[in-house]
């Protein structure tokens, strides 16, 4: 029988059926736009080319000599929203202490704390420490060292060190007794701008080298390591790595499986060597992110090419950490700041006249530590 109620009914069925379909056909809609966007992030190169890396063991654990302590958080802040990222430091004989800055300036700090701009390592732009882009052009120095002769000598990323240019040049040594320079090209692929690439893809693509002023001559005194940055000389000039005696020409590892990532060494005011951790690797539920991604190539490819680099620094852990090493490579102990309150990231410790010097790669201030802080 039929009427107005089956028809209805009819109309309604239909109405159903094409609601189902147009569901179906959303949903196969969408999964082909999600598998064509997967195809091409597959297909898309990455910017890495990433080896398996597998690290000696979990981090060690906050005990003995890295027991956490507050002993960074009774600094001060100097120079704020003047001084951003003043990376390394050197003095002279009046006292005066020198830096260079993240938009490519060089500056003195006298011992009253007036700050006075030296010079400009590139061109002098408004854009100068607003991007990473604009380093090329701007220059960024990182390590600074004076010479027997009393000579500002500066490693600078983009613009070499002695004149000589290089990819990625970072730490910075002079030897007192022959005026040779000693420096690290932390990469032969990356510059400093991509920086998060290089400690992503992880490849041995740094070198330590040495450049000859009399000769003008530059040496490779090791190849093949991992993003080499800081160095420093023994107070006798009898190690670098090993210069001199039964091991000289030689290299050997003095500490593995660091609690994190370390930046420049430097002598301390008494003998030992100070290095500033610019990512420490916690023990937590899960593995500190570098380390989970460390062995498997496939992953690190694929993050490369979908995460913002910027997007990376929420990944890793605001705290400030310097470790103290003795002579031999020792573990003696370390200063802390758990809680970011004074620094983090530090990238140099430098002392001097009874104040310590905390660097950093990117923070707008300049923290210090005087005599009694530490």
């Amino acid at each position: 029988m039929s009427g107005p109620l089956s028809q209805i009914s009819l109309i309604q069925q239909q109405e159903d059926t094409l609601t189902q379909n147009s569901t179906m056909l959303s949903k196969r809609s969408l999964l082909a736009a999600l598998l064509s966007v997967a195809v091409g992030v597959y297909l898309l190169p990455s910017p890495i080319d990433p080896k398996p890396h597998v690290l000696k063991g979990p981090p060690p654990a906050l005990e003995g000599p890295l027991t956490v302590n507050t002993l960074l958080q009774k600094g001060r802040r100097l120079f704020v929203g003047k001084l951003h990222g003043p990376e390394s430091f050197t003095a002279d004989e009046e006292g005066n202490v020198f830096t260079g800055t993240v938009d490519g300036k060089l500056w003195r700090i006298a011992p009253d704390d007036s700050l006075t701009l030296l010079t400009h390592m590139g061109q002098d732009l408004p854009e100068c420490g607003s991007s990473t882009d604009y380093e090329p052009v701007c220059g960024r120095p990182h390590g600074v060292r004076l010479d027997r002769h009393g000579q500002l000598i500066v490693a600078d990323s983009y613009l070499g060190a002695a004149g000589v240019p290089f990819a990625f040049l970072n730490g910075l040594e002079i030897s007192s007794k022959t005026g040779i320079i000693y420096f690290t090209d932390s990469s032969s692929r990356w510059g400093r701008r991509h920086v998060t690439l290089e400690v992503i893809e992880l490849n041995s693509l740094g070198r330590l080298l040495s450049f000859d002023p009399q000769t003008g001559s530059v040496a490779v005194l090791l190849g093949d390591l991992y993003m080499p940055n800081g160095i420093a000389l023994s107070p006798d000039e009898h190690f670098l790595f090993w210069l001199k005696g039964p091991k000289a020409g030689t290299k050997e590892v003095v500490m593995d499986n660091m609690i994190g990532y370390p930046d420049n060494i430097r002598r301390s005011d008494h003998g030992t060597f100070l290095v500033g951790i610019t990512t420490p690797r916690f023990r937590k539920i899960t593995p500190p992110f570098l380390d989970m991604i460390a062995p498997y190539p496939a992953v690190k490819r694929f993050l490369a090419k979908v995460i913002p680099l910027s997007w990376y620094r929420v990944l890793l852990p605001r705290y400030a950490l310097v470790l103290e090493l003795g002579s031999d490579g020792g573990l003696v102990g370390s200063l802390q700041d758990p809680e970011a309150r004074l620094t983090w990231a530090i990238s140099d410790v430098f002392q001097h006249r009874g104040r310590t010097y905390l660097g950093s790669t990117d923070l707008p201030f300049l923290p210090v530590l005087e005599g009694g802080d530490n």
